[in-house]
């Protein structure tokens, strides 16, 4: 057996293509088969090295493996193993431009001269006339002489199929036998005016060549495989076995597009009616030109800024996404592998390994799979809560080193590991320990804090009030020392629980709560002990005076 997975070097992985890599992988894994990897490079508009790299980086990420294909390493992307080769098609046009002589000498396909304005007045003409379009052959009119002049002279031709008349059927291992009325299918393109085969046709000779036994893709992809039945037949081509997957959606059930953040991002900057780029976000060049082309979208890190600043959330749609986000790779496998296909009974908990065992095209759905994220959430919440101490520090600095990068310069091993150990048990990702600790990056004249109602009420109100605790205790911690081992967790608890006990009553609240704000600008940080020996005496000290200053200005 042989699967293989080929997608277009655009972008980073969509989760609907990482879903359709896992099911190939899986498959044959299970019957000791070879998982192929190509890149279908061939569309120079959309195609890119830097895409092709990122695409191996998701899916490596995911620990979906591939036998033959490309490899890339740190310097970049190679020609990969296996002896099918090249694995990218814009390598294989001596390929490809063998096959075309054979179906032009066999009569099976022939060029076409027509201009793309030739075609848009007949595209027109049969709008107008309320029927569909179909090319109406006037390539074949061409005489032979004339074929041949025309391509010696360099003019811009195709080369299309000549489809013989009578349906085409499709034998389906997911959505069953059905069969295309003859008629539907006019003599499509197979080769471009650059020289370049269209997807349809490298797609059958690649699959042909390189022994795939069976193609595993997308639904919306299954009008295709009338037309791929086609050149296999005028080839003399076998035919793989078939199986089209459900397409992944939004819950609401609107296709999950690459383009749902790039919308969401230009709907919120109309609605707050800006004019420019929030400070600090993008230069004013970059926003002018993307808003103004709904067709260009900004880069990851433009659109997080400019997301950030607009106060807006982005949805995630790439695997890349996710993995910036903090979602651990086996629970989005996980989670992918109930998009689409029943592992039967009621499990919904399992590992790449049981997949690989268990996956069978008889449970994959026919229906679409809607994509919820805050079940995805759960998953992930439960899966970080079971890793050990050591697991989530380990995978938290990764993420942080890969994403986060002013933090671990920020932080020293062991006030990064205390920052990962205390936010362990409220942490639902990765990516949460950083963007709920921004505090712990800032220098400590940077911090702020807002004139907002929870502050308040936490810094005033009847003595001895917030303002009034941050005043005493001051003292009480500044009597902490700073040298090895006195600024720690224990000798902080200590002092502050014993001023709870004399001053508050003992209501720890009333003491932690003025204090977290004082040095974090918030109302949320891990347990106050926890977060003044992370940030260290010095820095505890300084942001306490300042928030002092700053909360006097508050009283009436």
């Amino acid at each position: 057996m042989k699967t293989r997975f080929a997608p277009s070097p655009s972008g980073h992985l969509h989760v609907g293509g990482a879903r359709t890599a896992l099911f190939n992988f899986a498959y044959a894994r299970q019957h000791h088969g070879t998982f192929i990897l190509r890149i279908e490079d061939t569309d120079q508009k959309r195609s890119s090295d830097a895409a092709s790299v990122g695409f191996l980086k998701d899916l490596a990420w995911l620990g979906v493996t591939w036998g033959e294909g490309p490899v890339f390493d740190e310097g970049g992307v190679r020609a990969g193993g296996g002896d099918r080769g090249p694995y990218f098609q814009s390598e294989r046009l001596a390929i490809y431009n063998e096959a075309f002589d054979r179906l032009i000498a066999s009569g099976h396909a022939y060029f076409a001269f027509d201009t793309p304005e030739e075609l848009d007045v007949k595209r027109k003409a049969a709008t107008a006339e309320k029927r569909a379009y179909r090319y109406d052959r006037a390539g074949l009119s061409v005489e032979a002489a004339l074929v041949k002049q025309h391509l010696a002279d360099g003019r811009p031709a195709v080369i299309r199929l000549r489809v013989p008349e009578g349906p085409v059927t499709i034998v389906d291992e997911v959505l069953g036998e059905v069969t295309i009325p003859a008629g539907e299918i006019d003599d499509f393109v197979l080769r471009k005016a650059d020289g370049f085969p269209t997807y349809h046709f490298a797609v059958v000779v690649d699959d042909e060549l390189m022994g795939v036994t069976h193609v595993l893709r997308a639904q919306e992809h299954f009008n295709n495989t009338a037309k791929h039945i086609l050149i296999q037949n005028a080839l003399g081509y076998r035919r793989p076995v078939y199986g089209h997957l459900p397409l992944i959606t939004n819950p609401d059930g609107s296709k999950m597009s690459k383009r749902d953040k790039d919308k969401l991002l230009r709907a919120t900057v109309r609605e707050q009616k800006l004019s420019g780029p929030p400070e600090g976000t993008i230069s004013r060049p970059v926003f002018d030109a993307w808003f103004a082309d709904t067709n260009r979208q900004l880069d990851f890190d433009d659109a997080m800024r400019l997301a950030e600043a607009l106060g807006v959330t982005l949805p995630e749609i790439n695997v890349d996404d996710f993995r910036r986000s903090g979602y651990l790779p086996e629970v989005l496998v996980n989670f992918l592998a109930l998009n689409g296909w029943s592992p039967g009974g009621d499990r919904e908990k399992f590992d790449l390994d049981f997949i690989c065992r268990e996956f069978d095209l008889s449970r994959v759905l026919k229906t679409p799979a809607k994509f919820d994220r805050v079940k995805l959430l759960s998953f992930n919440s439960d899966a970080m809560r079971v890793l050990t101490r050591e697991e989530f520090i380990a995978r938290a600095a990764a993420h942080g080193r890969a994403y986060h990068p002013e933090f671990m310069k920020r932080l020293t091993a062991e006030q990064f590991t205390m920052l990962a150990g205390a936010s362990h048990e409220r942490s639902r990702t990765l990516d949460e320990l950083f963007r709920g600790n921004r505090w712990v990056t800032l220098s400590d004249d940077a911090i702020a804090w807002e004139d907002a109602k929870p502050i308040r009420k936490a810094l005033l109100g009847p003595s001895p009030n917030g303002l009034e605790q941050l005043a005493a205790i001051t003292d009480v911690l500044a009597a902490i020392g700073g040298g090895p081992g006195e600024w720690s967790v224990p000798a902080i608890e200590a002092s502050v629980t014993a001023f709870a006990t004399a001053h508050a009553e003992g209501q720890m609240g009333r003491v932690a709560q003025p204090l977290r704000i004082a040095v974090t600008g918030g109302t949320v940080s891990p347990p106050i002990f926890d977060t003044l020996a992370i940030l260290g005496r010095e820095s505890s000290l300084a942001r306490l005076a300042r928030c002092r200053e700053w909360g006097a200005r508050l009283v009436p």
